[in-house]
């Protein structure tokens, strides 16, 4: 859903905007777009991740960032709420508000019905405009599914995809490992129909 779609907005004008909102707005292109809340397993998926990361990378000089924290795409004209997101080494920040991450290195996304195209379109190649990026994982919330792109030159990405409980993905940018099983504890997924009557 857009705000006030006839505007055009500079990227100044939505940020004074967005920091006194309680609701999170996307920017692209000078249009300003409400986000949608999420499902529980989007939330529970959510929180799985983060704990894993964050425990993963306490002791090292690295940060895991949930859904709250906006990234700057400026050769895109985007800012953007990843669902989670982690950092290698000190956190570059757009302005001093430290509100505006500018070189996120592995960018995770829970796929939902109303994102899903968006997610591995667009965004994905705007993801791709910051040096930083380094690995981007889709995750499915319907169905244990994983798929993960890890970038190799500006130009070339290697994909996998995952759908084992037993899978794990090794996140070689930031040195973690994420298993399947992890990711969708107490995750409720649709069973599948029984097709041997």
């Amino acid at each position: 859903m857009s705000v006030q779609p006839l505007q055009h907005w500079t990227p100044a004008a939505y940020l004074a905007f967005e920091r006194s909102q309680p609701e999170k707005h996307e920017f692209a292109d000078g249009r300003v777009l409400l986000q949608a809340g999420g499902s529980r397993n989007h939330a529970l998926i959510g929180t799985n991740i983060t704990s894993s990361l964050h425990q993963q990378l306490r002791a090292r000089p690295w940060t895991v960032y949930g859904s709250d924290m906006r990234v700057s795409l400026p050769q895109a004209r985007r800012y953007v709420y990843p669902d989670i997101t982690v950092v290698c080494g000190a956190a570059q920040f757009e302005d001093a508000f430290d509100d505006t991450l500018a070189n996120p290195t592995v960018i995770i996304e829970i796929l939902s019905p109303s994102t899903e195209r968006y997610d591995r379109g667009k965004k994905f190649q705007a993801y791709q405009t910051l040096e930083s990026f380094q690995e981007y994982l889709l995750i499915a919330q319907d169905a244990m599914a994983v798929e993960h792109f890890v970038r190799r030159s500006d130009k070339l990405w290697t994909f996998n995809s995952l759908t084992d409980e037993a899978a794990s993905i090794t996140l070689a940018s930031i040195e973690c490992v994420l298993r399947l099983e992890e990711i969708y504890e107490k995750v409720a997924l649709p069973t599948a129909p029984d097709i041997s009557s």
